[in-house]
């Protein structure tokens, strides 16, 4: 059995994770950690990470604020760590970049086995479809408690998309005010709250007389939460370094 400490477990994901965790004979949650530690969930439930029992492996669905500490516990203890918080600063992420050499750490922006093969289809459809003169535009839409924008998944397909066009683009998030052609070398990124929108992602390729858009639609939190339980699944007794659920999905 894989013993599990849940970071943010009265969150939203985080009760969602707890419940698939409930019908899972391979994972077992030992812990959890939140601000609020008197609703029930099943198991402990302790303000600070350092308080938890002995576990195999973290899984962190929490907020950006809280990820240094949760690295400073992965330091500390060499706990592998499932990271599934968005909105990291550059900081934070050359942190976990340098974590990765002694820890082993799963990150994607994205935990839904149907986005990360939208990442391998778009490496493949953007050179061509650029080459073709294309342009792209990355519209998503969150509900409106989503506090990061543009979503760290819209921002991880444009990472994705440039990265395949041997990132010789840049990003546009706002033409307010702005009177100009658009720029051939751009992919326009917008965001969209309301309401309670799981997720939606299009990544639009509009091109003289036609569109191709690759689009993904979230319709339950469930999809991110499966996601983080197979990346634990996966991380464990693996060695240091850096994976993403493109390892995961193989």
């Amino acid at each position: 059995m894989i013993r599990v400490i849940l970071n943010g477990c009265q969150g939203a994901m985080g009760r969602v994770i707890t419940e698939l965790v409930k019908k899972d004979d391979e994972l077992e949650i030992v812990a959890g950690v939140d601000r609020d530690t008197k609703t029930a969930c099943g198991y402990p439930v302790y303000e600070t990470l350092t308080e938890c029992p002995q576990a195999d492996v973290l899984i962190d669905f929490s907020v950006a604020a809280a990820t240094d500490g949760v690295l400073s516990y992965c330091e500390e203890t060499k706990m592998p760590a499932v990271l599934c918080t968005t909105g990291l600063s550059e900081t934070q992420i050359s942190r976990i970049n340098e974590l990765s050499k002694t820890c082993a750490i799963l990150r994607s922006a994205n935990m839904s086995v149907g986005i990360n093969l939208l990442f391998k289809v778009l490496r493949e459809a953007a050179p061509a479809l650029a080459a073709a003169g294309f342009d792209i535009e990355i519209l998503e839409k969150h509900h409106n408690r989503k506090l990061d924008a543009p979503s760290g998944t819209a921002l991880a397909l444009a990472d994705v998309v440039n990265e395949s066009l041997e990132s010789a683009y840049h990003y546009t998030y706002d033409r307010t005010g702005r009177r100009a052609k658009r720029d051939k070398k751009e992919i326009g990124i917008q965001a969209i709250r309301g309401g309670s929108i799981v997720g939606e992602h299009d990544i639009i390729f509009a091109g003289e007389d036609e569109i191709v858009t690759f689009s993904h639609t979230a319709s339950s939190r469930a999809i991110f939460g499966n996601g983080a339980v197979q990346g634990a699944k996966f991380l464990y007794g693996k060695a240091p370094g850096l994976y993403d659920m493109g390892d995961v999905i193989g």
